[in-house]
């Protein structure tokens, strides 16, 4: 037969049945190219074909087309009262055919039938899907339930939506201020709060706590960092209980007085100095260290807070001392104070200053005074040396130390060439202000403090391991340096053992290594024994807080690197004057320029500051090469800085 006037569509559309079935969790039409009882072959609108089964079928039906039926469909479910629905519906499970025959009060069309099994299908909270195309309506209470939560979920949305648009607005929303805490360092991504910041982020393009600074939230740069710190490390907060320290018995009277050498914030004052002369002309040397450990008893209240802290945290212009400031006054080496320390004295020949023998002892000591770095530097350094001045309070016992000192360091096979010497940076904070100095590492009151201190805690190790007491010692092997307690040679100090026992009101390792030599010198059962389970906790602990503090005492020395650059381009004239030819005068930027030593590639280090960044508009030169660098933006947040490469200044040697 030839139909004349139609195309291939037209007669396609006269022949075949179309279908609205299930597939995939929604519904879908299509017409009907093969029926094979069971399934059916079928294409769809855009002219894709698919094999589906007979039961997922809904609905057969020659008009209207496919694209026109779907659409008057879902007009019509839109249009259905779903509360209506539900109360029209029967208590027992029923067919999406008799509930539009019941809502629509007639034998319903196809496009009828279909828009209600939409709406029955599209309503999860009123109607529970029981089988193809059949439904069970919801009880009444588990219905107010339902909508309840989705009310709730509404509001929330419409909250969560508020929220990101004031903080895209860089306004922080009012409900934010009493979960900042939250947000910033332990953010929940379960909260509405958490949820709303990151899509703000987003959008913005930046970090929470930039955008959050941006909002006003972050008064301070500073406290950022350092509550940060203090949440992961110190969770309780820095505060300490009271607590008293324990009674120890009366310790003889030594008839020397000590002096202290410290910085001038220290309050932890560890270790004193004496020296006297003695009838035979030879020399004493005293090494005075705080003793703690006499009235910080294992088990004890104080014991527990130092054992969790393990040591004071250092950064510019603050601390966070170990132990409570009433504990650190009953021990700490403060002038015009009787005090109780752990000495050890070494006997000098007169002339060679060779030691001839030592001993430790406990022992109540006169402190006499606190010198500090900043009033002394100036009096007690290579020049004045080199001169001869001895003119001022201790240049006597500074002097023979310090020739003590040149001979302890060559004994362990250091050399005393300051040309390779590192430089230390102090940094003094005040009223928000930062100032940086720095000075040689080896300086005569470093060389003094410092040989003196591998001193003792070399001869105190030593002490342990001759009489098989257990302790922790710090080795070093092939560059390699870890804490052990086993003693073993510490090759960058040269010293056969290295016990870490001078500062025991800093560190938890020397209080528990005092605890040790005490015990040995009263001839009692050590604390700790040998492969002691509680030896290797404090161990372990301790290496683990002790790498954490140091990298925040590495950041917040970055934080004020930065913000010292900050001082100094506020000082830097942002426009300055150049003289033309003529009568004529232009303006122009002034930027800071600082001046950078070039490490590798293109990773620099300020000459004045200990700060180091990358800088990729830096050419290729050689290690050691002087740069100087124009200083862009400074992040406090991210600790980073930009800088733009303007010239070098010395090229360093090949």
């Amino acid at each position: 037969m030839i139909l004349l006037g139609y195309n291939r569509a037209s007669i396609l559309a006269w022949f075949l049945m179309n279908i609205f079935y299930e597939e995939d969790g929604g519904f879908k039409v299509g017409s009907i190219l093969t029926d094979n009882t069971t399934s059916l072959q079928v294409e769809n609108t855009h002219g894709k074909r698919s094999k589906i089964k007979s039961a997922n079928v809904m609905l057969r039906f020659e008009q209207p087309s496919l694209s026109a039926f779907m659409e008057q469909a879902e007009k019509i479910s839109a249009d259905i009262d779903v509360d209506f629905l539900w109360e029209s519906c029967p208590s027992e499970e029923f067919g999406f055919d008799a509930m539009a025959q019941e809502y629509f009060g007639h034998v319903p069309t196809v496009i009828e039938a279909a828009g209600t099994l939409i709406r029955l299908h599209t309503s999860p909270m009123h109607f529970y899907k029981k089988g193809k195309g059949r439904y069970k309506s919801a009880p009444p209470e588990a219905l107010k339930s339902a909508l309840a939560s989705a009310e709730k979920k509404r509001l929330q949305a419409a909250l969560q939506a508020r929220y990101v648009d004031e903080l895209c607005a860089f306004t922080l929303p009012a409900e934010f201020s009493d979960k900042l805490q939250m947000i910033l360092y332990k953010p929940d991504r379960n909260t509405m709060e958490v949820k709303a910041l990151e899509a703000a982020c987003a959008a913005t393009h930046l970090s929470a706590a930039h955008l959050l600074h941006r909002c006003g939230a972050l008064p301070s740069t500073r406290d950022y960092h350092l509550q940060r710190f203090l949440i992961e490390s110190f969770p309780q907060g820095v505060g300490f209980p009271d607590v008293t320290v324990e009674a120890h018995p009366e310790l003889p009277l030594a008839t020397v007085n000590a002096f202290s050498i410290d910085d001038a914030t220290t309050t932890e004052i560890d270790d004193a100095f004496s020296l006297e002369r003695l009838e035979s002309g030879n020399w004493r040397v005293g090494i005075h260290i705080a003793a703690p450990a006499l009235g910080i008893l294992p088990g004890t209240p104080v014991d527990a807070i130092a054992a969790q802290r393990l040591s004071t945290v250092y950064m510019p212009g603050d601390k966070i001392t170990m132990l409570p400031e009433n504990v650190v006054q009953s021990f700490t080496l403060c002038a015009d104070k009787v005090c109780p320390a752990l000495s050890l004295y070494v006997e000098l020949a007169a002339e060679s200053l060779e030691i001839l023998n030592s001993a430790s002892r406990l022992e109540r000591l006169h402190i006499a005074a606190n010198l500090r770095h900043d009033t002394l530097e100036p009096l007690f350094n290579e020049e004045t040396l080199a001169a001869g001045k001895l003119d001022y309070t201790y240049a006597p016992e500074l002097k023979l130390l310090w020739d003590f000192a040149n001979k302890l360091e060559a004994l362990r096979g250091k050399s005393s060439d300051n040309s390779t010497q590192q430089v230390d940076y102090n940094f003094h904070v005040e009223d928000d202000r930062v100032s940086i100095s720095n000075r040689l590492r080896g300086s005569p009151i470093d060389k003094v403090v410092s040989e003196l201190m591998i001193l003792v805690n070399s001869t105190w190790g030593k002490l342990l391991a001759d009489n098989d007491v257990a302790g922790i010692y710090r080795t070093q092997n092939n560059g390699k340096v870890k804490m052990s307690t086993v003693a073993a040679p510490h090759q960058g100090l040269g010293v056969a053992q290295y016990m870490w026992s001078s500062s025991p009101l800093r560190r938890y390792i020397d209080l528990v290594n005092q605890r040790q030599i005490i015990s040995l010198l009263r001839n009692e059962a050590p604390v700790y024994t040998r492969n002691d389970t509680a030896l290797f906790a404090i161990l372990s602990d301790f290496d683990a807080a002790y790498m954490l503090y140091n990298d925040f005492q590495r950041q917040m020395e970055r934080y004020w690197c930065l913000r010292w650059l900050l001082q100094e381009q506020a000082l830097t004239p942002t426009l300055s004057r150049v003289a033309g030819e003529g009568a004529n005068e232009s303006l122009r930027d002034s930027h800071l320029t600082v001046e950078v030593s070039v490490l590798r590639e293109n990773l620099v280090k300020l000459v004045e500051i200990p700060l180091v960044g990358r800088i990729p508009s830096l050419p290729e030169l050689p290690p050691g090469t002087r740069a100087r660098l124009e200083i862009g933006d400074i992040d406090l947040l991210d600790l980073n800085f930009d800088a733009r490469f303007v010239s070098a200044v010395e090229v360093a040697a090949a």
